[in-house]
């Protein structure tokens, strides 16, 4: 039987990051809107709700994780974390605002997580390392990639594979590299056991491979047509991976023998239940349950509802292929049966081109969405070989070259940025940023459901949306540096953006952040900057739920360090007596940390005066 829609979860407001179903019954949802979700299906009408909400400080959380029961946890553990750099865990049997353990030890964005089945975690993360977790103390500090590592696996209690965007992956025994894999040719973004094999990976350059834990590729599958974020593996062996394609596809035997498109932007998440059922996490905010028992299926209705969803998407003619007009046949060539599943054929129907991709399954072709653009506009620019919709030149510093931003409108805007920051070396820090950009000097691409728009809580750029702002529409509008703040595309009126009134300012520049939204008025002859509220100084207690003590301590040595060095400034150092204060105020945060129940963080260990 084929796959078809079981489930559809709507709680969280943005983009669902990382999946966990360790049981029939529970699913664990991280996503963009700071917050994890615990779901749990009621054993009155078999349906998921969401029973735990868990929610700890205010930026993404990109990744999740189950530890199984123990007599203080009957279920389990949900194991969490992301941009705060701290790896939060919750009894989801007691669950509280605040976690019952705290990892500390990463110093920048955690992006993977994983646990072995004797409770070992294992985290990676932008610092390019990976940690080993045992008893919630750190055992070993895997480091040796060149670049972030973008996922972590499990093998067993002291083997541990890593894979980054230096395009490696690594199998470590306990805290030694033992094996370096080489063949991905991009940045490896997921990994998963193979019974009886070894494991798979999958990569930015599309690919799934296949190997021995001895460095052989055993084969390797191909049909994704973007990034390939996620994988995992059904109970028979089968696997099934997710990507920026927006699809999520089922490999039996090395082929693909089922491919399900989604009406999002990209298939962040794939993970699958002992049942055999699949559950997606997609750029809509959406968690998805799909399932071969046709008991498990939802109403037909819905079915139906869901087909047009996916049927009235907008494609870019970059994702199917650019061709003429005229030379695409009719709706009779529907009539012909694809070669293998998820074939994509393109049809004119009157003066719409439509795109439709071959169900081997249900042995009939599917509309996955109407493609504009599809004309071979002769519009795309060539940079580094490749053709792209978009070269922009984002100036970084006065008198030095500006960089070159290529980006095809059906990117993903966090990929194409991502892959901006990387080329040039620049702080993945500045990825919203480069996002808003991309987005204010574009039209987007109409794909997705629902009008909401969503902003980031820090930077106040809206993500990957399901339609254009009405500046965007209309063409217009000022469009500004996202690292200098000059402007340097100008639409064809000369028109200036004004921050709207609930803008937020830096706490510590004072400067304000980039606003969700912009009106437009009359050109001036020289634009006056904005008034910034003031914040500091702070005269009201502010309190914080937690804190990264040893990232703390660094940062504030860096400062120190960098006044020491410079004669004008040296004076503003501080003396021995200020760093022994420091070294005592540190240790009052720790006994802190141990009055409210949380875990010591084991990296910790206090300065020599």
């Amino acid at each position: 039987m084929p796959y078809k829609l079981s489930a559809t979860l709507k709680e969280h407001t943005s983009d669902v990051r990382a999946l966990s179903s360790p049981t029939d019954h529970l699913i664990l949802s991280a996503s963009r809107d700071t917050t994890a979700i615990s779901w749990e299906r009621s054993s009155s009408d078999s349906k998921f709700k969401a029973e735990t909400v868990l929610r700890v400080g205010s930026r993404y959380i990109n990744s999740v994780a189950y530890l199984p029961p123990t007599p203080d946890a009957p279920k389990g553990y949900a194991v969490t974390a992301g941009q705060e750099c701290v790896i939060n865990i919750f009894n989801l049997q007691t669950p509280r605002d605040d976690p019952d353990f705290c990892l500390l030890g990463h110093t920048e964005n955690i992006c993977s997580l994983d646990v072995t089945a004797g409770g070992t975690i294992i985290s990676g993360s932008w610092d390019k390392t990976a940690k080993v977790w045992k008893n919630y103390n750190l055992a070993y500090d895997l480091k040796g990639h060149q670049q972030s590592v973008w996922a972590v696996l499990g093998i067993d209690e002291d083997q541990f594979l890593t894979g980054s965007a230096d395009k490696t992956i690594k199998l470590w025994q306990q805290h030694k590299v033992v094996q370096t894999f080489i063949g991905h040719q991009d940045a490896v973004r997921g990994l998963v056991l193979i019974p009886d094999i070894g494991f798979a990976s999958c990569s930015n350059d599309s690919e799934i491979r296949v190997w021995t834990l001895g460095g052989d590729v055993v084969y390797t599958l191909s049909g994704h047509t973007s990034f390939v974020y996620s994988l995992s593996v059904l109970p028979n062996g089968d696997i099934v991976s997710a990507g920026e394609d927006r699809t999520v596809r089922v490999w039996k035997d090395g082929e693909c023998s089922q491919t399900i498109v989604h009406p999002a932007i990209s298939v962040w998440a794939v993970s699958t239940m002992p049942n055999g059922d699949i559950v997606s996490g997609c750029s809509d905010g959406v968690v998805r349950v799909f399932s071969e028992s046709e008991e498990r299926w939802t109403s037909a209705e819905a079915l139906q509802d869901y087909d047009n969803q996916v049927a009235s998407q907008a494609l870019p003619s970059q994702q199917v292929g650019d061709v003429k007009k005229s030379d695409l046949p009719g709706p009779e060539a529907l009539n012909t049966p694809g070669k293998k599943s998820g074939e994509v054929k393109m049809i004119k129907n009157n003066d719409l081109v439509e795109a439709y991709q071959w169900d081997s399954t249900a042995y009939t072709w599917q509309k996955i969405g109407d493609v504009v653009d599809a004309v071979g506009s002769g519009r795309k620019q060539l940079y580094q070989g490749k053709e792209y919709d978009y070269v922009f030149d984002v100036d970084i510093q006065d008198g030095v070259p500006p960089l070159k931003l290529p980006y095809n409108v059906s990117e993903n805007p966090y990929a194409a940025a991502q892959r901006f920051l990387q080329t040039n070396e620049i702080s993945l820090n500045y990825i919203d940023e480069v996002v808003k950009f991309i987005e204010k000097n574009t039209g987007g691409v109409n794909i997705g459901t629902g009008g909401e728009e969503y902003v980031d809580p820090f930077t106040g750029a809206s993500r990957y949306r399901s339609a254009p702002s009405a500046a965007q529409s209309a063409g217009t509008g000022q469009y500004v540096d996202p690292f200098t703040g000059a402007s340097r595309y100008v639409a064809s009126s000369n028109t200036s953006s004004t921050p709207s009134a609930a803008s937020y300012g830096d706490p510590f520049t004072g400067t304000s952040r980039y606003a969700g939204a912009a009106s437009v008025s009359p050109p001036a002859p020289t634009p006056a900057p904005a008034a910034v509220a003031k914040i500091l100084p702070v005269k009201s207690l502010v309190t914080f739920k937690q804190a990264n003590v040893s990232a703390m301590q660094s940062k504030l040595f860096q400062f120190d360090e960098a006044l020491r060095h410079e004669i004008s400034t040296s004076s503003l150092a501080m003396y021995p007596d200020e760093i022994t204060l420091h070294v005592l105020l540190l240790l009052i945060l720790l006994l802190l940390f141990f009055l409210r129940g949380h875990h010591a963080p084991s990296s910790f260990s206090p300065p020599s005066p």
